[in-house]
């Protein structure tokens, strides 16, 4: 489902300032064995040019570890009203126990978000040529999230997340000043905990992902509309001569 904000987003620049692009199109089945998932709430389509505002795949933890889907731009559970801002479709790393959106995300509502890829574009304001990110394996990874629940004077829930932000590490750092938090198989767990942990031990989760075992290439312009889908937005770019 698309939400009603997503026009919006469209008519607007079509090269996000931030990381604001991303593939999803593993299937299901095999994100629950990756992530040991044993409830499945919710299978998107694949979607290779995921936007902000878009419904986005999540992994919660509660008595089960499910696989749901909640809209890409957090909502604070203390906002007056839903927000088109897409400020919130990131978090800094450096400041998540300060800003109040995320303060209490970061404490009780931690969450993965599945994804094989995301984009990034590199160059000078109005020459930016973007950029696919993937693992060299091309498995699915997953992006440390935050999420918040919500709600309406009329009970109606918005489930929202953010991806959470870091420097970036050497291959990175080529392209853009900041990447998404990827996290390990070996620290799901404790990124998930619902017992209380010390944020110390959080914070040390939020380091650059190893550079050596990412790759990027460069890709056609065609991913810089969000509105345009499919494995096109893969295609490498080639040089006219």
């Amino acid at each position: 489902m698309a939400w009603p904000h997503l026009k919006a987003f469209v008519n607007r620049p079509r090269i996000p300032a931030v990381c604001g692009r991303f593939t999803f199109f593993s299937p299901a089945e095999g994100l629950a064995v990756k992530f040991g998932i044993t409830e499945i709430a919710a299978e998107l389509a694949p979607q290779y040019n995921v936007a902000p505002e878009q419904d986005i795949a999540v992994i919660v933890q509660n008595d089960a570890r499910k696989l749901d889907e909640m809209r890409w731009g957090l909502i604070p559970f203390w906002a007056k009203q839903p927000s088109s801002d897409l400020s919130t479709i990131n978090a800094r790393a450096e400041t998540l126990e300060i800003k109040p959106t995320y303060r209490n995300s970061f404490k009780n509502r931690r969450c993965l978000i599945p994804a094989d890829g995301f984009y990034e574009w590199k160059g000078a304001a109005g020459k930016k040529a973007p950029y696919f990110i993937r693992f060299k394996s091309h498995e699915p990874f997953a992006f440390a999230g935050l999420y918040d629940l919500w709600e309406s004077p009329t009970s109606e829930v918005i489930a929202s997340a953010t991806i959470v932000t870091t420097t970036p590490n050497a291959l990175l750092s080529e392209i853009h000043n900041r990447m998404p938090v990827i996290l390990s198989d070996g620290e799901f767990e404790l990124w998930l905990s619902k017992e209380k942990v010390d944020a110390s031990l959080l914070k040390a989760l939020l380091d650059p992902f190893p550079s050596e075992e990412m790759e990027a290439y460069r890709v056609s312009t065609y991913v810089n509309n969000p509105s345009n889908e499919g494995k096109r937005c893969l295609t490498e770019w080639e040089e006219r001569r």
